[in-house]
This record gives C-alpha cells, structure tokens and sequence, in this order.
C-alpha cells in the first residue's frame, strides 16, 4: 500500500522500528483483529490497536455503558453511560485514528454466532470476565483455526496466554468450566482497574506481534502477575493430545453455551 505523509507521520515510530518497519506497518494496516468485549480489557486493546492502525477491528458487546464500568473501562467516557459499549467505543477509535474501519456487534458472542463472526478476522481477543464465554472464545478458535489471546483479571491479578494452532489452548490448561459461582468474577470480588490496563496493553502487543511476525508470542507460557507485589510469572505450558477440543480424539465437536452464574447473564466484559 502506498502511505500518505500523514500516515508515514502517524506510524513513524513503528516504521522506525527494525522488526516492524513499512512492511510491518502494511501488515498492520490490512489486519482484521477481534474484541469480544468492550470493558476493561477490550478498551486498552481497541485504543492501542486503533493508534496503531490496525486495518479492521470488530468490537462485539451487548452491554450498555455504566456508571460503574468507568473506574476501568477506559474507552468509556461519563456522557457514555446508558449508550450501547460498541457504539462508544467505536466513536472513540474513530476520533482517535478515521483510518481504522469499525464494525460493531451489538449483541452476546453464543454458540450459534461464534463461528459466523470470527471466520473474517486473522486473530481475535477474548476480553471477557466470564468462564462460558471463555471456554466459548476458545472452542471456537481452536475450531476454526483462528489465533487468539486469552485474558482475565480478577482483583489484583491478571493472567494471559496467547494461542495458535496447534499450541496449548485453554482446554488443555483448564479441562471445563467450573460450577456457576464456584469462582467470582470481578463484578462480585472487584478488581484495581490499573489491572486492566495492564493485561490489555499486553495483549493488544501480542495481537500486533502476530499480524507483524514480530518477536515471540506467548504460546504454551502462561503469564501471571500480581500487583500488590508487582511479581510476574512465566508458567511454561504445552498442548495436550487428549485435550477434549484441541486434542487427537477430541470430544467436544460443537460449541457450547455453558450456564452462567446470574450476575453474569447480561454481560460479558469486565
């Protein structure tokens, strides 16, 4: 693609850089990245992918803003509240960078839609703060052979792992949800909403270091952090052949909507 001098200006620093260069930032321009989720991971993410001018981006959420997402959710501003999060956010991203197309999905990631929705996008981020839906991003990935990076925050700590085919996905590190309301989400235990900028920033690095080629991705490593002590661990991981979706018989071969825990039924962002 041939840059304008705005846009040579825009992305200079990345066009400086050695492992991105103009190729790279051509790369970026033509990708198509998913954000399930506009809360308090998916706008970190939505801002730095939009800055850096990332081609497309998909923001689906069936969520209204509210008063109380904004200790965290960043992308969302007071006059927002009561306005749908994808039309927020999308107003935003376009003040910020008017090369960037945004579409928007006004309504819940389920097992009917998964797979429809994410099959136009090269990777996709899973900002969401629930376990169905988590277990849903994933089989659906895995499924479909689409790259994607795992978040969760809940309190003071975050962790992130990013899978591609054929590396460890979330099944082969956790086997199934957990029993609604076995583990609270941040809407029942809090969370600092620093966390939140924390683990997005690092997965919007890892969306841009796959559509680049840029670096190593967090493939079969889990990362964990704790921010009262500031503590970050690297787990090593690796994909498991008798995982129940990404292994050698696999048993789960449709998506599932799992029940969620009635805090969680009309939402699926922290």
């Amino acid at each position: 693609m041939d840059f304008t001098e705005d846009q040579i200006n825009r992305y200079s620093r990345h066009i400086l850089l050695q492992d991105v260069g103009v190729e790279g930032q051509e790369k970026i321009c033509n990708g198509k990245i998913l954000i399930v989720g506009a809360g308090g991971l998916g706008s970190p993410v939505a801002l730095y992918l939009a800055a850096a001018g990332v081609g497309t981006l998909g923001i689906i959420d069936g969520d209204v803003v509210d008063l109380s997402n904004l200790q965290r959710q960043i992308i969302h501003f007071t006059a927002d509240v009561g306005k749908p999060k994808v039309i927020s956010a999308k107003e935003k991203i376009e003040q910020l960078n008017p090369d960037v197309k945004v579409i928007t999905y006004p309504f819940l990631l389920t097992a009917e839609n998964a797979l429809d929705i994410i099959k136009d996008y090269d990777f996709v981020i899973d900002g969401t703060d629930n376990f169905p839906v988590k277990f849903l991003i994933n089989d659906a990935c895995v499924m479909a052979g689409k790259p994607y990076s795992h978040g969760g925050i809940l309190r003071f700590e975050g962790q992130t792992f990013t899978y591609v085919p054929g590396s460890a996905c979330y099944r082969c590190l956790f086997h199934s949800p957990p029993p609604p309301n076995a583990v609270p989400t941040c809407s029942q235990a809090g969370v600092l909403g620093a966390i939140a900028g924390m683990l997005g920033t690092i997965q919007a690095a890892e969306a841009l270091k796959y559509l680049t080629g840029a670096g190593e991705l967090l493939t079969n490593r889990l990362l964990t952090f704790n921010a009262k002590t500031m503590e970050f661990r690297t787990i090593k991981t690796r994909h498991n052949d008798k995982c129940p979706v990404s292994g050698t018989n696999p048993t789960v071969t449709e998506l599932i909507d799992y029940e969620q825990a009635a805090c969680d039924l009309a939402s699926h962002k922290k």
